[in-house]
């Protein structure tokens, strides 16, 4: 039987779930049609009922029991930013995340985090960030002096990375800041955000150690690149030997050699886009992909060889780290 103060401590949960859910959880029976369920709450089982029968009230029922088993920390922050940013940190879980949605009325759905790192002044940055989301579902908060996270729920007029691109261009434009920003992976509801923030910092992370072109990063370009991360060096070293190729630094050691490759890649092996962005004569451009094909041995023009050096590059970038 639970005791007085834990029983008034949970009904003051399950009337936060009532607030978000709209469904009123009850400790004791009420007659009539109802679905009768236990719950687990600082290790003691409760008896619950809820109004209502069928696949919905299921899908309810295992939401509360979710939500309920894991009770709230006693160290919960209590200001909204200071709670926002706990939560976006991954240190408080999907019940903090939807006590968060419940307290200050955000509608649940579909969503992902950037991580914004301007140049400096990032409280100014924050607050044009806010200014420029008011009205929306969607907010942001500083996470640290140099760090900003966005959470941006998801609509039909952009995509993520559009979404990191007018991040980008506001701070430029408005505050004459440049930021390098981090996408990352939707996720389907607020309280699995901390994973999505730890996926844009990754992006920003990986954006410095292999000197990324652009400013805007998802973590998806990034995927090769963390499959092989946790890969032994001596494995590492291994996969790069069955390549047989005896002087990639005269390649990967050369910065417009690397930056023309990365540009041919990122220009979807269009020889004409590539030359445009990179302003170089086409015989430039070409001269130099010959250079990669006669040291490496792959045409990078052709698509199977431009994967195969995009996973050298990988290989050897990961070798030198």
């Amino acid at each position: 039987m639970i005791n007085g103060e834990s029983k008034t401590e949970l009904e003051k949960f399950l009337a936060e779930i009532r607030e978000g859910a709209g469904t009123q959880i009850r400790l004791s029976p009420s007659g009539g049609e109802e679905t009768h369920f236990t719950i687990e709450y600082q290790g003691q089982i409760v008896d619950a009922y809820v109004s209502g029968r069928g696949e919905q009230t299921d899908a309810l029922v295992r939401l509360v029991k979710y939500l309920v088993a894991g009770a709230p920390h006693a160290n919960a922050p209590e200001g909204k930013a200071d709670r926002l940013r706990w939560i976006v940190l991954g240190e408080g879980g999907a019940w903090e995340a939807f006590r968060f949605m419940a307290k200050y009325h955000v509608s649940d759905g579909a969503c992902f985090a950037a991580d914004v790192v301007p140049e400096r002044k990032t409280g100014e940055a924050a607050l044009h960030i806010e200014r420029c989301l008011e009205g929306t579902n969607d907010f942001a908060v500083r996470v640290d002096d140099n760090r900003i996270c966005v959470v941006k729920f998801l609509g039909e007029e952009q995509s993520p990375v559009e979404f990191g691109q007018f991040l980008f261009q506001t701070l430029y434009e408005e505050l004459g800041l440049k930021a390098s920003i981090g996408i990352g992976c939707e996720v389907k509801s607020f309280s699995e955000i901390a994973s999505s923030y730890n996926q844009a910092v990754t992006a920003v992370r990986m954006s410095s150690i292999f000197h990324s072109r652009g400013e805007v990063h998802s973590y998806r370009e990034y995927l090769l690149v963390k499959l092989l991360e946790n890969v032994p060096q001596n494995q590492l070293r291994e996969y790069m030997s069955q390549f047989r190729i005896e002087n990639t630094a005269e390649i990967f050691e050369d910065p417009d050699m690397v930056n023309t490759a990365e540009e041919f890649l990122a220009n979807s092996l269009n020889v004409s886009e590539a030359s445009r962005n990179l302003f170089m004569h086409r015989n430039t451009l070409m001269y130099r992909l010959d250079k990669i094909e006669r040291i490496t041995g792959l045409d990078i023009r052709n698509f199977s060889d431009a994967v195969t050096f995009r996973v050298i590059a990988v290989l050897y970038k990961l070798l030198k780290l």
